[in-house]
């Protein structure tokens, strides 16, 4: 009952949060399927923070463990205004250089250690976080296990918006990682032009409005289609020719149109990595050594556990107890985006 003195305890929006003191002025800012978001004042740094509360995290043994995967990887952060979805108008290409620079130092984090089990798969405007000085934060991570059968992870492929070409790869991790190459262009892309750049009514024409712009693909490439459907659809499609992309992006610049051109190549194993991409020309006036350290080692202790509830109740209380923020490092590179009301 002591420790419990140093919370404090409101209702919000039918949803009971119970947060350390310092932590004020509660406002809801979102909520989904697993749990809400409040933004709050932490009134020892006056920093704004963004404290996410999990829905029934103990309701069973799976609830219990994504519980604890999520405090291991995000409890308390930085308040970032809205998302790149809700940003308007044409950015200057300054702006996008210093965007699309920020989302592959993510995706880089991430792919850095191929043990750890965390991929982005659902990259999309509406899950970067930014802020009035174009600071960016990657709010999306997925667990995977090399368990998953394959047919099970092309049918997830085949349902999502942007990133339905690969259909090939036993080894998820490096696949994935590839496709959210793929999904870095789209954004970028969307961002010079102010609009999507594959918009299509199902997969299959989504399919056909990609192979306009990156041209039809040869034998080759068909022959790495493990859909029979696929490999048909794509043999019948009109040679379309690829397209040139000074044409397709005139406000871009030579440098930016290289690097849009080898991210959005349909061949996954063309197309660079992370670590490869931010070597481009396009980031030589960004290139910073504090923003690409080398990531610390994620420790899969628990991964593969199977756990009562009361153990893994113990093991997120030992979490929360041992939270210690990281410090913000302010940016040396601010802009100033745009947002929508």
């Amino acid at each position: 009952m002591e420790a419990r003195a140093h919370f404090s305890r409101e209702e919000i929006n039918s949803t009971v949060w119970e947060v350390p003191e310092k932590y004020t002025r509660l406002k809801q800012i979102g909520t989904g399927a697993y749990g809400s978001v409040c933004s709050a004042i932490n009134e020892k740094t006056k920093e704004k923070v963004a404290i996410k509360k999990l829905h029934r995290p103990f309701q069973s043994e799976i609830f219990a463990k994504r519980a604890y995967r999520e405090l291991r990887l995000y409890l308390v952060m930085p308040y970032m205004f809205t998302d790149l979805s809700k940003v308007r108008g044409h950015l200057t290409e300054d702006k996008v250089q210093f965007l699309v620079y920020q989302m592959l130092c993510g995706l880089r984090v991430i792919s850095y250690h191929h043990s750890a089990p965390f991929l982005l798969q659902d990259l999309k405007p509406g899950n970067l976080a930014v802020n009035q000085d174009c600071e960016l934060k990657v709010c999306t991570l997925n667990y995977y296990t090399r368990k998953h059968d394959e047919a099970e992870m092309i049918g997830f492929l085949r349902q999502q918006n942007i990133r339905i070409q690969q259909m090939k790869s036993n080894e998820y991790k490096i696949y994935y990682q590839i496709m959210d190459i793929w999904s870095v262009g789209c954004i970028m892309a969307e961002m010079i032009n102010g609009k999507t750049l594959f918009k299509g009514r199902d997969y299959m024409d989504q399919l056909t409005q990609i192979m306009k712009v990156t041209g039809v693909p040869g034998a080759e490439f068909i022959q790495k289609l493990d859909s029979p459907e696929a490999k048909t659809y794509v043999k019948a499609l009109p040679r379309y020719p690829r397209k040139d992309f000074s044409t397709l992006f005139p406000r871009a610049s030579a440098m930016g149109i290289d690097l849009l051109e080898k991210m959005l190549v349909l061949d996954g194993d063309e197309r660079p990595t992370a670590e490869l991409a931010l070597e481009h020309p396009y980031f030589d006036s960004l290139r910073d050594p504090d923003d690409l350290p080398k990531p610390a080692p994620y420790d899969d202790s628990y991964d593969n556990a199977t756990l009562s509830l009361d153990e893994w109740k113990r093991l997120c209380f030992r979490e929360v107890n041992s939270f210690v923020p990281f410090p913000r490092r302010d940016s040396k590179r601010k802009n100033t985006l745009t947002i929508s009301p």
